[in-house]
């Protein structure tokens, strides 16, 4: 393990989620950079805000996150927003605004320069909707140097996603999370062979050659396959506010302890325990998240060598 934090880059998409409770700042990049520097990693969110009051509200906050603003782009585009409704269980239902300013991201020498020196870059669905975006989190993919993971998050969206748009992502990818939900979607857009759970999985780890597939199963825990092995995590049970963010800070954990060379069984508890304490809290960045990440990075048997 080497002493420094290694660096990950997660592009894609900025917005203020409009909850019951009022605005909260989120987006894929924000969440995932938030939990990875909780758990003490280094992580560059690259995104976009607009020059409005929503996008000198977003530099605040991330600011009070402790997150670089050095990769956010200023767009002439508005800001974005996402109106989210949650059911009984806390579950969302997405209302995404078109046109903002992470549809339009730049690629820029600097950008560049980072996903040369980055060790992970995290990307997803939603944020290639837009054909500018699209290309440029395809040049930060190409730009990265040859060892660095690929991680792709499903993350569907509808109706922001196509079976091409998903094929093409998985064929840039080396390591990739997605849900039960989606996994039943993959399976039909992408016409996987009927068979058991672990076949189908199986299937999309060799057509692709991922190093490492993960399904998330909510509640009920997450399923890790590589070439070498497979296993299984029950999950942990909480009190559910909302799931926001749960599967961002799920993957940041993932990435967190992938980058150094931890088992599948560390992997899979320290991404259920972090999943399922935001999970527990209102938002994807709440309070006390590093308190949290402190606790789950010094239990004995998360230790790496």
């Amino acid at each position: 393990m080497r002493p420094e934090p290694h660096r990950v880059v997660a592009i894609g998409e900025l917005v203020w989620d409009l909850l019951p409770a009022g605005k909260v700042l989120g987006g894929f990049p924000v969440n995932l950079c938030y939990s990875l520097s909780c758990l003490g990693g280094q992580a560059e969110p690259v995104t976009a805000a607009g020059t409005d009051s929503l996008g000198r509200r977003a530099i605040q906050q991330l600011r009070s996150l402790d997150l670089s603003i050095s990769h956010l782009q200023a767009s002439e585009h508005p800001t974005g927003t996402v109106a989210v409704s949650l059911d009984d269980r806390g579950e969302p239902t997405f209302r995404i605004g078109e046109n903002t300013a992470w549809d339009f991201l730049e690629w820029n020498p600097d950008l560049q320069q980072l996903a040369q020196e980055a060790d992970a870059i995290c990307f997803g669905t939603l944020a290639q909707r837009s054909p500018q975006s699209r290309r440029t989190i395809r040049r930060v993919l190409e730009a990265a140097p040859a060892h660095a993971l690929r991680v792709f998050d499903v993350n569907l969206r509808p109706p922001h996603f196509s079976a091409n748009l998903i094929r093409e992502s998985l064929r840039m990818a080396n390591i990739v999370k997605l849900s039960d939900p989606e996994m039943d979607q993959v399976v039909r857009l992408l016409a996987v062979e009927p068979g058991s759970l672990q076949s189908q999985m199986t299937q999309l780890l060799e057509e692709y050659q991922l190093e490492l597939l993960c399904l998330t199963r909510g509640e009920a825990g997450s399923v890790l396959l590589t070439r070498d092995g497979v296993h299984e995590h029950s999950g942990f049970p909480v009190d559910v506010v909302d799931t926001v963010g749960a599967g961002d800070a799920f993957l940041a954990a993932l990435v967190f302890y992938s980058l150094r060379g931890a088992s599948l069984e560390v992997i899979n508890e320290a991404s259920n325990r972090l999943g399922a304490w935001i999970a527990s809290q209102a938002g994807a960045t709440p309070a006390g998240t590093r308190g949290a990440a402190r606790r789950i990075t010094h239990r004995r048997e998360l230790e790496t060598e």
